[in-house]
């Protein structure tokens, strides 16, 4: 299968509180391989969300190995890192994070504006991707004029603009009613059946269901 999406080897993130401290992962070794869709599941606490920040690059693990499409996280200074989190990575969240004065396609566009990439450039991408998930009539709205739904795609376009090896969903149908929360899930299975990598964080069995993969856990660990 060649080199994996991500691979982590006694992963461990320790949380220190004066002179107590919290494992919120706990030794994690597992692999995702290039085009897998795998869902994150376990109890509140269990260290899903760590695990999705840490791949992000959004924290740094305390020990272990952590390779992201090849190459060790440990390794990268901040400026490698920021790369890291604007190019490899792509990640959709529960709140979705959209700027609120800015429009849908500048939202969507951001990352690569954050690569360098020139406007004309970066728009031309975001308004394709937005087609593509059914949002080329909202690209001029401001956010605050999106339903839920609406604002998912738009959060999911931002996610994928930099063609991420591996795109990172956490708690995605979180504050979704049913019917927004299958649409998102039937996006991340087409993205997924056209190669892309998708991992994705979830206490619900029903959406976990539409992964290729499920993987527990408990107490900071893949629980067997």
């Amino acid at each position: 299968m060649g080199v994996p999406a991500v691979e982590m080897q006694g992963l461990e993130r320790v949380y220190r509180s004066g002179r107590s401290t919290v494992a919120a992962l706990a030794g994690v070794t597992m692999a995702v391989e290039r085009g897998e869709f795998v869902a994150v599941m376990g109890p509140s606490g269990s260290g899903k969300s760590t695990l999705l920040n840490i791949i992000a690059g959004l924290e740094r693990p305390s020990a272990g190995v952590l390779r992201v499409d090849g190459e060790d996280l440990a390794a990268l200074d901040e400026a490698a890192l920021a790369r890291h989190r604007a190019r490899r990575v792509g990640m959709v969240f529960q709140a979705f994070n959209l700027l609120p004065r800015y429009r849908v396609v500048e939202n969507v566009a951001l990352p690569l504006a954050f690569a360098g990439v020139e406007p004309a450039a970066r728009h031309a991408k975001a308004r394709a991707l937005l087609e593509r998930l059914g949002m080329a009539a909202r690209a001029e709205h401001r956010t605050n004029e999106l339903s839920g739904g609406e604002l998912q795609r738009a959060a999911v376009a931002r996610a994928l603009v930099a063609d991420p090896a591996i795109l990172l969903a956490d708690e995605p149908t979180g504050n979704l009613d049913s019917a927004s929360g299958a649409t998102l899930i039937g996006i991340f299975e087409e993205l997924n059946a056209h190669g892309q990598t998708v991992l994705l964080v979830t206490h619900d069995a029903q959406i976990a269901a539409h992964a290729g993969r499920i993987v527990r856990m408990r107490d900071g660990r893949i629980a067997e």
